[in-house]
C-alpha cells in the first residue's frame, strides 16, 4: 500500500483513539503521533515516505565522505614521509572520495538514517531517556533489513509500542503507547489487504497472511486504497459522533 493512504489510515486511527478510548484526551498531537507511527514500519524501504523525511541528512553524506577524503590526504602529504605509508593513505583517501561518489538514493539515504538513528541514540543516552535511545537503535537498523520482514512483524509492534510506553512514563504524556501502538498496527492490517501480504510472525512462522484486495501502484489498487481510506474516515466519525451523542 501506498505511503500516502498509511498515513491517511495512521491519522484515521489516531482520531478514533481520541474520541473513543476511554480515559485517552483528545490530542492532536496524538494523532500526528499516530500517523508518524503508521509510516515507521517501512523505514526498511529506502523509498518510503518516512525514510525519505528521517533521512534529511542524506545531502551530506557525500560531503561527509569527501571531507575525510581530504582529511586524509592532507595527513599524508603533511605528516607521512614519500613511502609505502604514504601512498597506502592516498589510497584510502581515494577510496573514501570513490565511495562518497559512488553512493546514490537508497544508500546514501540509509547512511543517513543510520547517522540519524545513532544521533538519537546518543541523545537518549546523555539525557537518561531509554525510549529516546531505542526509537534511535529503531531508526538506525531498519533500513538495514529486507522489505516487508521484521519491521512488518508482531514483534516489532510489540517494540513500538513499549517504547512508547517508556515515553507515556518519562514525559507524563498519558496515551501515547495508546497511539503508537494502533498506529504501528494499522500500518501490518492495511498491508495485509495486498497481495504480497504480511508475515506477522516471522521468524518463527514464515506464513504470509494476506487478504489480496489491493494491486500496489496500480490504477485499481489506488481507486481501492482511496475507497478504503474513505469509508475507514466515514465508520471513525460515525462511531465518534455517535459516542458524543450517548454522553
Amino acid at each position: 500500500m501506498r505511503g500516502s493512504s498509511h498515513l491517511a489510515i495512521g491519522l484515521i486511527t489516531g482520531f478514533a483513539v481520541a474520541g473513543l478510548a476511554p480515559g485517552i484526551p483528545f490530542s492532536l498531537a496524538g494523532i500526528a503521533l499516530a500517523g508518524f507511527s503508521s509510516l515507521a514500519p517501512d523505514l526498511d524501504h529506502p523509498e518510503s515516505r518516512l525514510s525519505k523525511r528521517l533521512g534529511f541528512t542524506q545531502n551530506y553524506v557525500r560531503w561527509a565522505f569527501a571531507a575525510g577524503a581530504l582529511t586524509i590526504a592532507a595527513y599524508a602529504y603533511l605528516q607521512l614521509q614519500p613511502g609505502s605509508e604514504q601512498r597506502l593513505y592516498y589510497t584510502a583517501a581515494l577510496a573514501f572520495g570513490l565511495i562518497g561518489v559512488g553512493m546514490q538514493g537508497g544508500s546514501t539515504r540509509r547512511l543517513a538514517l543510520l547517522f540519524t538513528g545513532l544521533g538519537t541514540v546518543v541523545a537518549g543516552l546523555y539525557t537518561e531517556q531509554l525510549w529516546l535511545s531505542l526509537l534511535g537503535t529503531f531508526v538506525a537498523l531498519a533500513p538495514f533489513t529486507s522489505h516487508r520482514s521484521w519491521t512488518h512483524t508482531i514483534w516489532a509492534t510489540a517494540l513500538w509500542t513499549y517504547i512508547g510506553h517508556l515515553a507515556d512514563q518519562h514525559l507524563g504524556w498519558r496515551g501515547v503507547a495508546l497511539y503508537a501502538g494502533t498506529g504501528y498496527v494499522s500500518h501490518l492490517l492495511a498491508d495485509t489487504l495486498t497481495k504480497a501480504g504480511v508475515r506477522w510472525f516471522l521468524p518463527i512462522w514464515e506464513y504470509s497472511f494476506k487478504v489480496p484486495l489491493i494491486s500496489t501502484g496500480s490504477a485499481s489498487g489506488n481507486m481501492l486504497e482511496v475507497g478504503i481510506c474513505v469509508g475507514y474516515a466515514l465508520l471513525v466519525l460515525g462511531l465518534v459522533v455517535g459516542s458524543m451523542h450517548l454522553v
